[in-house]
Protein backbone atom coordinates (compact mmCIF):
# COMPACT_ATOMS: atom_id res chain seq x y z
CA UNK A 1 0.00 0.00 0.00
CA UNK A 2 2.56 2.19 0.89
CA UNK A 3 4.46 1.73 -2.52
CA UNK A 4 1.30 2.31 -4.22
CA UNK A 5 0.75 5.76 -2.67
CA UNK A 6 4.70 6.19 -3.52
CA UNK A 7 5.69 9.22 -5.96
CA UNK A 8 6.19 7.31 -9.07
CA UNK A 9 10.20 8.64 -9.01
CA UNK A 10 10.38 6.80 -5.74
CA UNK A 11 9.46 3.74 -6.94
CA UNK A 12 11.70 3.89 -9.93
CA UNK A 13 14.55 4.84 -7.57
CA UNK A 14 13.54 1.73 -4.94
CA UNK A 15 13.83 -0.54 -8.13
CA UNK A 16 17.10 0.50 -9.14
CA UNK A 17 18.04 -0.12 -5.74
CA UNK A 18 16.78 -3.96 -5.66
CA UNK A 19 18.52 -4.39 -8.93
CA UNK A 20 21.52 -3.08 -7.79
CA UNK A 21 21.63 -5.01 -5.01
CA UNK A 22 24.26 -7.97 -5.52
CA UNK A 23 22.44 -11.76 -4.92
CA UNK A 24 22.04 -13.51 -2.53
CA UNK A 25 25.30 -15.71 -3.68
CA UNK A 26 27.48 -12.45 -3.69
CA UNK A 27 29.53 -13.74 -0.61
CA UNK A 28 30.43 -16.71 -2.56
CA UNK A 29 30.95 -15.23 -5.90
CA UNK A 30 34.70 -13.93 -5.38
CA UNK A 31 35.64 -16.99 -5.15
CA UNK A 32 34.78 -18.72 -8.48
CA UNK A 33 37.87 -18.89 -9.94
CA UNK A 34 37.89 -19.15 -13.77
CA UNK A 35 34.18 -19.01 -13.63
CA UNK A 36 34.32 -15.81 -12.30
CA UNK A 37 31.91 -13.01 -13.83
CA UNK A 38 33.64 -10.43 -15.29
CA UNK A 39 32.01 -8.16 -12.89
CA UNK A 40 34.04 -9.06 -9.81
CA UNK A 41 37.20 -7.25 -10.95
CA UNK A 42 35.23 -4.52 -11.98
CA UNK A 43 32.37 -4.13 -9.98
CA UNK A 44 31.51 -0.82 -11.14
CA UNK A 45 30.26 -2.45 -14.32
CA UNK A 46 26.81 -3.99 -12.04
CA UNK A 47 25.18 -0.53 -12.09
CA UNK A 48 26.38 0.62 -15.55
CA UNK A 49 27.91 -1.61 -18.10
CA UNK A 50 29.53 0.63 -19.93
CA UNK A 51 31.45 3.03 -17.27
CA UNK A 52 34.90 2.93 -17.92
CA UNK A 53 35.34 3.28 -13.81
CA UNK A 54 37.53 5.13 -11.33
CA UNK A 55 40.77 6.28 -13.46
CA UNK A 56 44.05 4.51 -11.97
CA UNK A 57 47.57 4.84 -12.97
CA UNK A 58 49.25 7.07 -15.12
CA UNK A 59 47.95 8.01 -17.98
CA UNK A 60 50.28 9.21 -21.09
CA UNK A 61 51.80 13.17 -21.49
CA UNK A 62 49.59 15.04 -23.82
CA UNK A 63 51.42 14.73 -26.28
CA UNK A 64 51.29 10.81 -26.88
CA UNK A 65 49.08 10.04 -29.68
CA UNK A 66 47.95 6.24 -29.62
CA UNK A 67 49.19 3.82 -32.74
CA UNK A 68 48.25 0.85 -32.37
CA UNK A 69 46.30 -1.37 -29.84
CA UNK A 70 46.50 -4.99 -29.39
CA UNK A 71 44.34 -6.92 -27.58
CA UNK A 72 44.37 -10.28 -26.02
CA UNK A 73 40.91 -11.50 -24.83
CA UNK A 74 39.07 -14.29 -23.22
CA UNK A 75 35.98 -15.15 -24.63
CA UNK A 76 32.79 -14.27 -22.58
CA UNK A 77 30.31 -16.44 -20.54
CA UNK A 78 30.22 -19.72 -21.33
CA UNK A 79 27.60 -22.51 -20.85
CA UNK A 80 29.23 -25.76 -18.62
CA UNK A 81 31.24 -27.86 -21.09
CA UNK A 82 29.71 -31.43 -21.88
CA UNK A 83 31.75 -33.13 -19.22
CA UNK A 84 30.47 -30.87 -16.13
CA UNK A 85 27.21 -31.57 -17.33
CA UNK A 86 27.65 -35.05 -17.05
CA UNK A 87 28.76 -35.33 -13.63
CA UNK A 88 26.24 -32.79 -12.41
CA UNK A 89 23.79 -35.04 -14.35
CA UNK A 90 25.25 -37.48 -11.78
CA UNK A 91 25.39 -35.51 -8.37
CA UNK A 92 21.49 -34.36 -9.27
CA UNK A 93 20.38 -38.09 -10.28
CA UNK A 94 21.73 -39.64 -6.78
CA UNK A 95 19.41 -36.87 -5.52
CA UNK A 96 16.68 -37.95 -6.75
CA UNK A 97 17.10 -41.84 -6.21
CA UNK A 98 17.34 -41.10 -2.51
CA UNK A 99 14.43 -38.85 -1.82
CA UNK A 100 14.91 -36.90 1.17
CA UNK A 101 12.45 -35.88 3.82
CA UNK A 102 11.94 -31.63 3.41
CA UNK A 103 11.69 -31.12 6.99
CA UNK A 104 14.59 -33.57 7.79
CA UNK A 105 16.44 -32.81 4.83
CA UNK A 106 16.01 -29.25 3.14
CA UNK A 107 18.58 -28.73 0.91
CA UNK A 108 18.63 -32.37 -0.78
CA UNK A 109 14.89 -31.65 -1.64
CA UNK A 110 14.95 -28.42 -2.85
CA UNK A 111 17.84 -30.01 -5.03
CA UNK A 112 16.23 -32.77 -6.11
CA UNK A 113 13.25 -30.70 -7.00
CA UNK A 114 15.91 -28.20 -9.22
CA UNK A 115 14.69 -28.53 -12.73
CA UNK A 116 17.49 -30.05 -14.24
CA UNK A 117 18.04 -27.64 -17.55
CA UNK A 118 21.93 -28.10 -18.66
CA UNK A 119 22.14 -30.52 -21.36
CA UNK A 120 25.74 -31.87 -23.14
CA UNK A 121 25.03 -30.05 -26.59
CA UNK A 122 25.93 -26.99 -24.55
CA UNK A 123 29.07 -28.19 -24.05
CA UNK A 124 30.80 -24.53 -23.31
CA UNK A 125 29.52 -22.93 -25.62
CA UNK A 126 28.82 -18.55 -25.08
CA UNK A 127 26.27 -18.06 -23.55
CA UNK A 128 23.37 -14.81 -23.82
CA UNK A 129 25.16 -12.96 -21.15
CA UNK A 130 28.66 -13.60 -22.79
CA UNK A 131 27.63 -11.99 -26.14
CA UNK A 132 26.72 -8.86 -23.93
CA UNK A 133 30.06 -9.01 -22.32
CA UNK A 134 31.94 -8.82 -25.60
CA UNK A 135 29.71 -6.03 -27.12
CA UNK A 136 30.07 -4.15 -24.03
CA UNK A 137 34.10 -4.39 -23.61
CA UNK A 138 33.79 -3.52 -27.51
CA UNK A 139 31.84 -0.55 -26.41
CA UNK A 140 34.04 0.79 -23.38
CA UNK A 141 37.40 -0.27 -25.56
CA UNK A 142 36.03 2.39 -28.14
CA UNK A 143 35.35 4.96 -25.70
CA UNK A 144 38.54 4.76 -23.61
CA UNK A 145 40.66 5.44 -26.83
CA UNK A 146 38.13 7.16 -29.80
CA UNK A 147 41.23 8.20 -31.36
CA UNK A 148 42.11 4.15 -32.90
CA UNK A 149 38.80 3.06 -32.76
CA UNK A 150 37.59 6.23 -35.35
CA UNK A 151 35.56 5.88 -38.78
CA UNK A 152 37.43 4.12 -41.58
CA UNK A 153 39.91 2.58 -39.66
CA UNK A 154 40.77 -1.18 -39.83
CA UNK A 155 40.47 -3.89 -37.36
CA UNK A 156 42.29 -7.42 -37.44
CA UNK A 157 39.95 -9.76 -35.52
CA UNK A 158 41.45 -13.00 -35.06
CA UNK A 159 40.08 -16.12 -32.82
CA UNK A 160 40.40 -20.04 -31.52
CA UNK A 161 38.56 -21.66 -33.19
CA UNK A 162 36.28 -22.93 -30.59
CA UNK A 163 33.09 -21.99 -30.85
CA UNK A 164 33.00 -19.86 -27.83
CA UNK A 165 35.74 -17.56 -28.73
CA UNK A 166 34.61 -17.25 -32.72
CA UNK A 167 31.25 -15.89 -31.22
CA UNK A 168 32.58 -13.44 -29.20
CA UNK A 169 35.13 -12.00 -31.65
CA UNK A 170 31.72 -11.16 -33.70
CA UNK A 171 29.74 -10.11 -30.55
CA UNK A 172 33.17 -7.63 -30.12
CA UNK A 173 32.80 -6.24 -33.70
CA UNK A 174 28.94 -6.07 -32.74
CA UNK A 175 29.80 -4.21 -30.50
CA UNK A 176 31.91 -1.36 -32.23
CA UNK A 177 28.13 -0.63 -34.74
CA UNK A 178 29.43 -0.08 -38.41
CA UNK A 179 31.99 2.62 -38.81
CA UNK A 180 35.21 0.71 -38.77
CA UNK A 181 36.54 0.48 -42.05
CA UNK A 182 36.30 -3.90 -43.03
CA UNK A 183 35.04 -3.69 -46.00
CA UNK A 184 31.80 -3.78 -45.58
CA UNK A 185 29.60 -4.30 -42.69
CA UNK A 186 31.01 -7.91 -41.46
CA UNK A 187 34.73 -8.82 -40.74
CA UNK A 188 35.63 -12.28 -40.50
CA UNK A 189 37.29 -13.20 -37.84
CA UNK A 190 39.99 -14.95 -38.71
CA UNK A 191 41.20 -18.36 -37.24
CA UNK A 192 44.28 -18.94 -35.68
CA UNK A 193 45.10 -21.77 -33.05
CA UNK A 194 48.50 -21.36 -33.29
CA UNK A 195 48.86 -18.30 -31.60
CA UNK A 196 45.33 -18.55 -29.20
CA UNK A 197 45.64 -22.10 -28.74
CA UNK A 198 49.42 -22.58 -28.32
CA UNK A 199 49.45 -25.10 -25.71
CA UNK A 200 47.73 -28.05 -28.14
CA UNK A 201 50.82 -27.48 -30.51
CA UNK A 202 53.34 -27.56 -27.82
CA UNK A 203 54.65 -31.42 -27.86
CA UNK A 204 56.38 -31.41 -24.47
CA UNK A 205 53.67 -29.54 -22.53
CA UNK A 206 50.89 -31.83 -24.32
CA UNK A 207 52.62 -34.88 -22.64
CA UNK A 208 54.21 -34.19 -19.70
CA UNK A 209 51.57 -31.82 -18.29
CA UNK A 210 48.41 -32.22 -20.00
CA UNK A 211 48.01 -35.85 -20.45
CA UNK A 212 50.51 -36.69 -17.13
CA UNK A 213 48.17 -37.31 -14.22
CA UNK A 214 51.57 -37.32 -12.10
CA UNK A 215 52.14 -33.49 -12.92
CA UNK A 216 49.14 -32.58 -10.95
CA UNK A 217 50.60 -34.66 -8.24
CA UNK A 218 49.55 -31.19 -5.82
CA UNK A 219 46.03 -30.99 -7.02
CA UNK A 220 44.97 -34.62 -6.07
CA UNK A 221 46.80 -34.11 -2.89
CA UNK A 222 44.49 -31.28 -1.72
CA UNK A 223 41.59 -33.21 -3.03
CA UNK A 224 42.34 -35.44 -0.56
CA UNK A 225 43.32 -33.16 2.00
CA UNK A 226 42.40 -32.26 5.16
CA UNK A 227 40.86 -28.76 4.19
CA UNK A 228 38.90 -30.76 1.04
CA UNK A 229 37.53 -33.29 3.36
CA UNK A 230 35.59 -31.08 5.95
CA UNK A 231 34.07 -29.55 2.81
CA UNK A 232 33.31 -32.66 1.87
CA UNK A 233 31.69 -34.39 5.09
CA UNK A 234 29.65 -31.10 5.00
CA UNK A 235 28.19 -31.24 2.01
CA UNK A 236 27.58 -35.08 2.33
CA UNK A 237 25.88 -34.27 5.55
CA UNK A 238 23.56 -31.08 3.99
CA UNK A 239 22.66 -33.63 1.39
CA UNK A 240 22.04 -36.58 3.65
CA UNK A 241 23.94 -39.09 1.62
CA UNK A 242 26.82 -41.29 2.36
CA UNK A 243 30.17 -39.53 2.35
CA UNK A 244 31.46 -42.16 0.49
CA UNK A 245 28.59 -41.20 -1.83
CA UNK A 246 30.62 -37.91 -3.08
CA UNK A 247 33.78 -37.13 -4.08
CA UNK A 248 36.07 -33.34 -4.64
CA UNK A 249 35.31 -33.75 -8.47
CA UNK A 250 31.53 -34.23 -7.76
CA UNK A 251 31.49 -31.22 -4.70
CA UNK A 252 33.19 -28.83 -7.12
CA UNK A 253 30.78 -29.34 -9.91
CA UNK A 254 27.94 -28.70 -7.17
CA UNK A 255 29.70 -25.16 -6.35
CA UNK A 256 30.62 -24.79 -9.88
CA UNK A 257 27.20 -24.77 -10.58
CA UNK A 258 26.43 -21.59 -8.18
CA UNK A 259 28.88 -19.94 -10.59
CA UNK A 260 27.15 -20.36 -13.85
CA UNK A 261 23.88 -19.84 -12.59
CA UNK A 262 25.27 -16.52 -11.66
CA UNK A 263 27.13 -15.58 -14.10
CA UNK A 264 24.89 -17.01 -17.14
CA UNK A 265 21.13 -15.90 -15.52
CA UNK A 266 21.99 -13.73 -12.51
CA UNK A 267 20.17 -15.96 -10.50
CA UNK A 268 21.30 -17.52 -6.64
CA UNK A 269 21.29 -20.97 -7.50
CA UNK A 270 19.75 -23.54 -4.55
CA UNK A 271 23.19 -25.49 -5.32
CA UNK A 272 25.14 -22.47 -3.30
CA UNK A 273 23.26 -22.98 -0.08
CA UNK A 274 25.46 -25.93 0.42
CA UNK A 275 28.96 -23.92 0.49
CA UNK A 276 30.56 -21.22 3.27
CA UNK A 277 32.07 -18.21 2.33
CA UNK A 278 35.28 -20.69 4.31
CA UNK A 279 34.10 -23.96 2.39
CA UNK A 280 34.55 -21.50 -1.22
CA UNK A 281 37.87 -20.26 -0.44
CA UNK A 282 38.80 -23.69 -0.29
CA UNK A 283 37.27 -24.65 -3.73
CA UNK A 284 38.85 -21.31 -5.03
CA UNK A 285 42.04 -22.99 -3.48
CA UNK A 286 41.66 -26.60 -5.46
CA UNK A 287 40.75 -24.65 -8.98
CA UNK A 288 43.76 -22.17 -8.47
CA UNK A 289 45.99 -25.42 -7.80
CA UNK A 290 45.20 -26.30 -10.84
CA UNK A 291 45.66 -23.26 -12.87
CA UNK A 292 48.85 -22.56 -11.02
CA UNK A 293 50.33 -26.34 -11.67
CA UNK A 294 48.69 -26.37 -15.66
CA UNK A 295 48.92 -22.83 -16.72
CA UNK A 296 51.03 -20.97 -14.38
CA UNK A 297 54.11 -21.04 -12.94
CA UNK A 298 54.34 -24.54 -11.55
CA UNK A 299 56.46 -25.88 -14.61
CA UNK A 300 58.45 -23.57 -16.78
CA UNK A 301 56.95 -25.23 -20.06
CA UNK A 302 53.72 -23.83 -19.32
CA UNK A 303 54.66 -19.89 -19.77
CA UNK A 304 57.45 -20.88 -22.26
CA UNK A 305 55.06 -22.40 -24.74
CA UNK A 306 53.14 -19.09 -24.81
CA UNK A 307 56.46 -16.83 -25.78
CA UNK A 308 55.10 -17.57 -29.74
CA UNK A 309 52.47 -15.13 -28.84
CA UNK A 310 54.59 -12.54 -26.85
CA UNK A 311 56.48 -12.55 -29.91
CA UNK A 312 54.12 -12.15 -32.26
CA UNK A 313 52.76 -8.79 -29.95
CA UNK A 314 56.09 -7.47 -29.87
CA UNK A 315 56.65 -8.03 -33.83
CA UNK A 316 53.26 -5.95 -34.81
CA UNK A 317 54.17 -3.79 -32.34
CA UNK A 318 57.61 -2.81 -34.38
CA UNK A 319 56.17 -2.49 -37.17
CA UNK A 320 54.00 -0.11 -36.09
CA UNK A 321 57.59 1.84 -34.72
CA UNK A 322 59.06 1.39 -38.29
CA UNK A 323 55.85 2.68 -39.90
CA UNK A 324 55.37 5.53 -37.75
CA UNK A 325 59.38 6.43 -38.29
CA UNK A 326 58.44 6.36 -41.62
CA UNK A 327 55.58 8.68 -41.89
CA UNK A 328 53.57 5.94 -43.08
CA UNK A 329 50.01 5.12 -42.21
CA UNK A 330 49.98 2.16 -39.18
CA UNK A 331 49.02 -0.64 -41.01
CA UNK A 332 47.25 -2.19 -38.06
CA UNK A 333 46.13 0.04 -35.51
CA UNK A 334 43.62 -2.42 -33.84
CA UNK A 335 44.41 -6.13 -33.12
CA UNK A 336 42.05 -8.04 -31.40
CA UNK A 337 42.54 -11.63 -30.35
CA UNK A 338 39.90 -13.85 -28.68
CA UNK A 339 40.88 -16.91 -26.66
CA UNK A 340 40.99 -18.58 -23.25
CA UNK A 341 41.97 -18.39 -19.88
CA UNK A 342 44.56 -20.85 -20.52
CA UNK A 343 46.06 -18.47 -23.43
CA UNK A 344 46.00 -15.62 -21.18
CA UNK A 345 47.29 -17.28 -18.00
CA UNK A 346 50.53 -18.57 -19.51
CA UNK A 347 51.53 -15.22 -21.02
CA UNK A 348 50.65 -13.04 -17.23
CA UNK A 349 53.01 -15.86 -16.34
CA UNK A 350 55.82 -15.44 -18.97
CA UNK A 351 55.76 -12.24 -18.06
CA UNK A 352 56.25 -12.57 -14.45
CA UNK A 353 52.52 -11.01 -13.30
CA UNK A 354 50.61 -12.73 -9.70
CA UNK A 355 54.14 -14.80 -8.63
CA UNK A 356 53.99 -15.13 -5.09
CA UNK A 357 57.18 -16.06 -2.88
CA UNK A 358 56.10 -19.44 -2.24
CA UNK A 359 54.58 -21.95 -4.57
CA UNK A 360 50.87 -23.12 -4.38
CA UNK A 361 51.08 -26.78 -2.82
CA UNK A 362 48.62 -29.63 -1.53
CA UNK A 363 49.84 -28.58 2.31
CA UNK A 364 50.41 -24.54 2.32
CA UNK A 365 46.81 -23.50 1.72
CA UNK A 366 46.67 -21.38 5.05
CA UNK A 367 49.64 -19.73 3.92
CA UNK A 368 48.25 -18.57 0.61
CA UNK A 369 45.50 -16.82 1.75
CA UNK A 370 46.49 -13.51 0.32
CA UNK A 371 48.44 -14.95 -2.59
CA UNK A 372 48.85 -13.13 -5.55
CA UNK A 373 47.90 -16.05 -8.03
CA UNK A 374 44.09 -15.90 -7.84
CA UNK A 375 42.83 -17.11 -11.19
CA UNK A 376 39.17 -15.32 -10.52
CA UNK A 377 40.69 -12.05 -10.26
CA UNK A 378 43.69 -12.93 -13.24
CA UNK A 379 41.20 -14.44 -15.56
CA UNK A 380 37.53 -14.04 -15.03
CA UNK A 381 34.86 -14.67 -18.17
CA UNK A 382 35.68 -11.51 -20.79
CA UNK A 383 39.29 -10.88 -19.20
CA UNK A 384 41.40 -8.96 -21.30
CA UNK A 385 45.21 -7.61 -21.96
CA UNK A 386 45.74 -4.87 -23.84
CA UNK A 387 48.94 -3.50 -25.02
CA UNK A 388 48.70 0.53 -26.32
CA UNK A 389 51.36 1.89 -28.32
CA UNK A 390 52.04 5.66 -28.18
CA UNK A 391 53.75 7.83 -30.22
CA UNK A 392 54.92 11.12 -28.12
CA UNK A 393 56.31 14.49 -29.26
CA UNK A 394 58.83 17.09 -27.62
CA UNK A 395 60.00 14.67 -25.74
CA UNK A 396 64.16 15.35 -24.93
CA UNK A 397 65.48 11.37 -26.19
CA UNK A 398 64.72 9.71 -28.85
CA UNK A 399 63.98 6.66 -25.88
CA UNK A 400 61.18 8.20 -24.64
CA UNK A 401 59.47 9.24 -28.60
CA UNK A 402 57.73 5.39 -28.27
CA UNK A 403 55.76 4.85 -24.80
CA UNK A 404 53.80 1.50 -24.20
CA UNK A 405 50.71 1.22 -21.79
CA UNK A 406 49.33 -1.99 -20.58
CA UNK A 407 46.35 -2.99 -19.16
CA UNK A 408 44.90 -6.13 -17.59
CA UNK A 409 40.54 -6.14 -17.29
CA UNK A 410 40.56 -2.52 -18.12
CA UNK A 411 43.24 -1.29 -15.36
CA UNK A 412 46.74 0.08 -15.95
CA UNK A 413 49.28 -2.39 -15.30
CA UNK A 414 52.98 -1.34 -13.60
CA UNK A 415 55.55 -2.90 -15.20
CA UNK A 416 58.39 -4.91 -13.64
CA UNK A 417 61.28 -2.90 -14.31
CA UNK A 418 60.06 0.79 -13.97
CA UNK A 419 56.79 0.15 -11.06
CA UNK A 420 54.62 2.46 -13.05
CA UNK A 421 52.08 2.15 -16.12
CA UNK A 422 53.47 3.72 -18.93
CA UNK A 423 56.82 2.78 -19.49
CA UNK A 424 59.44 3.53 -23.02
CA UNK A 425 58.89 1.40 -25.20
CA UNK A 426 62.76 0.95 -25.50
CA UNK A 427 62.78 -0.01 -21.90
CA UNK A 428 60.48 -2.79 -21.89
CA UNK A 429 62.40 -4.50 -24.98
CA UNK A 430 65.27 -4.32 -23.05
CA UNK A 431 63.38 -5.85 -19.84
CA UNK A 432 61.96 -8.92 -21.75
CA UNK A 433 64.93 -8.99 -24.31
CA UNK A 434 65.45 -12.62 -23.56
CA UNK A 435 62.13 -13.62 -24.57
CA UNK A 436 61.80 -12.06 -27.03
CA UNK A 437 65.41 -13.22 -28.47
CA UNK A 438 65.93 -16.41 -26.82
CA UNK A 439 62.10 -18.10 -26.56
CA UNK A 440 62.37 -20.61 -29.55
CA UNK A 441 58.49 -22.03 -29.59
CA UNK A 442 59.90 -25.44 -31.87
CA UNK A 443 62.85 -26.28 -29.38
CA UNK A 444 60.94 -25.26 -26.33
CA UNK A 445 58.01 -27.88 -27.21
CA UNK A 446 59.80 -30.49 -28.10
CA UNK A 447 59.71 -33.94 -26.58
CA UNK A 448 62.81 -34.83 -24.83
CA UNK A 449 64.57 -38.09 -26.87
CA UNK A 450 64.02 -40.44 -23.83
CA UNK A 451 60.99 -41.35 -23.20
CA UNK A 452 59.94 -39.38 -19.80
CA UNK A 453 57.12 -39.84 -17.64
CA UNK A 454 57.66 -38.10 -14.30
CA UNK A 455 58.17 -34.66 -14.03
CA UNK A 456 61.69 -34.19 -13.45
CA UNK A 457 62.46 -32.67 -17.06
CA UNK A 458 59.89 -30.13 -16.50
Amino acid sequence: AVTAMAPCWAVASLLLLLLALPPASAGLSGYFGTKSRYEEVNPHLVLDPLSLGPGAGESPPVTCAPLQLRAVLRHGTRYPTAGQVRRLGELHARLLRRPAEPTACPAAAALAAWPMWYEESLDGRLAPQGRRDMEQLARRLAARFPALFAARRRLALASSSKHRCLQSGAAFRRGLGPDLSLGGDEVEVQVNDSLMRFFDHCAKFVALVEENDAAMCQVSAFKEGPEMKKVLEKVAGALCLPVEELNADLVQVAFLTCSYELAIKNVTSPWCSLFSEEDAKVLEYLNDLKQYWKRGYGYDINSRSSCILFQDIFQHLDKAVEESKSSKPISSPLIVQVGHAETLQPLLALMGFFKDEEPLLANNFARQTHRKFRSGRIVPYAANLVFVLYHCDHMNASREEYQVQMLLNERPMSFHHCNETISTYADLKDYYRDILENCHFKEECELPKVNVTAVDEL
